[in-house]
């Protein structure tokens, strides 16, 4: 069955259908990975999105049971050059195409997708609709863009109950309580296996709920949606900062711990995807190859100097990727230390909170 990809700006693209049938309306934005389409699209920081994917060829390796980052996947629809057909990997339980049919995810390929990422990249990130139908109304289709935006995502993706994880290491040193704006399960799984007993707890719960259940530290997890729209969350987040727990978070939970401490942020042009960012540790003088997955950035003219440091920056457009709070026990950085592109450098920074929980209030 033919397929359509209609613009916000008029482009069209004409493709197969892949996945499920019918039409989807979203925030099309683009991924620079090779590889790691599972974990993609069951990151929930792209609820209300369609992913493009850049690379030519995706599902070659099928997928499995192990590379959920979250129960479900959050991505709306999916655009690709190629769909491997079949999988072809000694972990595979079953074709990605299969797998976009299976959850609902409605996509499209035979795109050019070089073509369609170096228009989202020069043009920005716009919204756009996929179709399976022979004819449509292109002045519907233009109402129905301008009328989408991404909101309300966070309330979406939460838990809606608090769920308590053991560590995978024999001993416990450490109880972190992650508040979940739409987390990955790798983030959790980094600090179980550092000894961490994690408790992960609905995005709107009651900072004194947190601060009374005897945690070492507080981590704020990674989200999708427009971090100034989550005005309550904020709040709570503020008084978790004025607490004074050790705390360290990640993507979008740096940038609601920003936006509670009084910095701004904004939306970026085309934002940072994929698996091969490079990001400028300023006091240790390193670059690392990050992850990452955000439309949002913190303004660094906006950070207050007596507050916080910016401490990581994005070697390719000089953004800010990292806050170094001057409350003791307190950093934050935008990139996905737990994603791991390749190597495990960024990792380290699961191993400066486990140190700043030394001072907690279990030790």
């Amino acid at each position: 069955m033919k397929a359509t990809l209609i613009l916000s700006n008029g482009a069209v693209f004409r493709g197969d259908a892949i996945g499920a049938m019918g039409e989807r309306v979203c925030e099309m934005v683009f991924n620079t990975s090779m590889t790691g389409y599972q974990e993609i699209l069951t990151d929930p920081s792209y609820a209300g999105q369609g992913v493009v994917m850049s690379y030519p060829l995706m599902g070659n390796y099928g997928v499995n049971g192990e590379d959920n980052e979250s129960l479900r996947p959050w991505a709306e629809a999916l655009v690709v050059r190629r769909l491997s057909p079949v999988g072809s990997n000694f972990r595979c339980e079953g074709s990605l195409g299969d797998y976009l049919r299976q959850h609902d995810i409605v996509g499209i390929q035979g795109v050019d997708t070089r073509a369609l990422t170096k228009l989202l990249r020069s043009q920005g990130t716009m919204n756009g609709m996929i179709t399976c139908a022979e004819h449509f109304h292109v002045q519907e289709v233009m109402d129905k863009l301008a009328q989408y935006r991404v909101s309300g995502t966070v309330e979406r993706v939460t838990r809606k109950e608090a769920q308590v994880y053991a560590p995978t290491t024999e001993s416990l040193d450490r109880r972190v309580a992650m508040m979940d704006y739409g987390v990955k399960q790798n983030m959790i799984e980094c600090l179980r296996k550092r000894g961490c007993e994690v408790t992960v707890f609905p995005a709107h719960t009651p900072a004194a709920e947190i601060l009374g259940g005897g945690f070492d530290g507080v981590m704020l997890s990674n989200g999708p949606g427009d971090p100034a729209d989550n005005v309550d969350i904020i709040k709570k987040v503020r008084a978790l900062y004025d607490s004074g727990i050790p705390l360290f978070a990640v993507c979008l939970g740096h940038q609601l711990l920003a936006l509670a401490t009084g910095a701004r942020t904004h939306k970026m042009t085309f934002g940072h995807r994929g698996g091969n960012h490079p990001v400028k540790d300023l006091e240790a003088g390193r670059c690392f190859i990050t992850s990452q997955n955000h439309g949002y950035v913190v303004d660094g003219d906006s950070v207050d100097p007596s507050i916080a440091q910016v401490s990581h920056v994005n070697v390719n457009d000089g953004t800010v990727e990292g806050l170094k709070y001057r409350r003791p026990n307190c950093f934050t950085v935008q990139f996905h230390p737990e994603a791991s592109p390749g190597p495990e450098d960024t990792e380290y920074l699961f191993d400066r909170f486990i140190a700043s929980m030394g001072g907690g209030r279990n030790a």
